[in-house]
Order: structure tokens, then sequence, then C-alpha cells
């Protein structure tokens, strides 16, 4: 399985779809709201919801739809990353209701050598998630700065620090 690429592996253009998907539950929505001490309504009070807003049911948080959708892209993009430099921007376009399954795709915008370490570089990526109905929910860009090949190989390969199986 591939787990986020080098700065050599990413291409200008590049599309990648993050699979798989996740069904936003009602516990998904509530667990966030409650760790992260978002106590609103709208979020957590059905009757509220249903009876003051347009959208008449509960509206899943819309940082808990960020976060969903930057854990998705790690796979592909920010596996391997040294550091998120850089949210450049975060749009909430649509609301996600308990129940809506949620997909992502990356795209590579740019990429540029790193200016004092020839060992990494920055990758600006926008990743985009929407619904299973092909709703557009959340668009945010990001600049993430990641390996070059050299990088991983003289910290130990792909894999640094897992543990050899030690035969009994």
């Amino acid at each position: 399985m591939r787990f986020g690429r080098t700065y050599e592996e990413f291409e200008v253009g590049a599309v990648y779809k993050h699979w798989p998907g996740k069904t936003v539950t009602e516990y998904d929505d509530h667990l966030f709201c409650l760790l992260t001490m978002n106590h609103h309504p709208l979020h957590l009070d059905s009757n509220y919801a249903e009876k003051t807003t347009d959208f008449g049911k509960n509206v899943v948080v819309g940082n808990y739809i960020y976060s969903l959708l930057l854990g998705m892209s790690v796979p592909d993009v920010s596996g391997k990353a040294i550091a998120n430099l850089e949210v450049e921007s975060l749009k909430h376009v649509a609301p996600t209701f308990h129940g809506d399954t949620l997909y992502g795709e990356t795209v590579v915008l740019d990429k540029t050598p790193s200016r004092s370490k020839s060992d990494r570089g920055i990758v600006y990526v926008e990743t985009r998630g929407y619904k299973q109905d092909g709703t557009l929910v959340c668009v945010f860009r990001r600049k993430v700065m990641v390996p070059t090949e050299a990088y991983i190989k003289e910290r130990g390969g792909e894999q640094p620090g897992r543990p050899e199986l030690r035969e009994k």
C-alpha cells in the first residue's frame, strides 16, 4: 500500500482520488463536536435544527468534514510529509448531513524544490470533498513539505524504525 509520495513522485496536474469514502454518522459528528467543545445546537440538537434552521436537520460540523478529507488524503499526499506548512484556504461550499458519504480527491497545483535544503520540496495541492450525489461540499488548498528520494534512502528507506520480527 502506498503511504505518501516523495517529491519526485508528484506531478503538477496529477489528480489523486482518495479511496474509500466515509459515511458520516451522527456519532462521528457529535464526538467531534464534544472533543472540540463546539456545542452549537445546529450540530447537536435535532429539535433546534428542525424548527429553527433552513436545513430542517442537523448539519455536520465543517471542521470535521475538513479533518476527514485531510485524513483521506494522507496515503496519497502527505504520508511521507516532513511538515504541513500552510492551509492557504478552506471553503465549506455545501452542508453535509448525517448519513452522507464523503469522497475526496486532490490535484497537484505546483511543486518547488526547497531553497534551504536539497533533500526536500514543497508541494502545493487542492483537495476537494464531495457527497455521494456529486455535490461539492469542501475545498482547501495547502502546502506540504515532502522528502526527496535521497532523504528517504538516507533515513532508512520506506519504513524506518519498523522492527523486524524476531524468531523464537
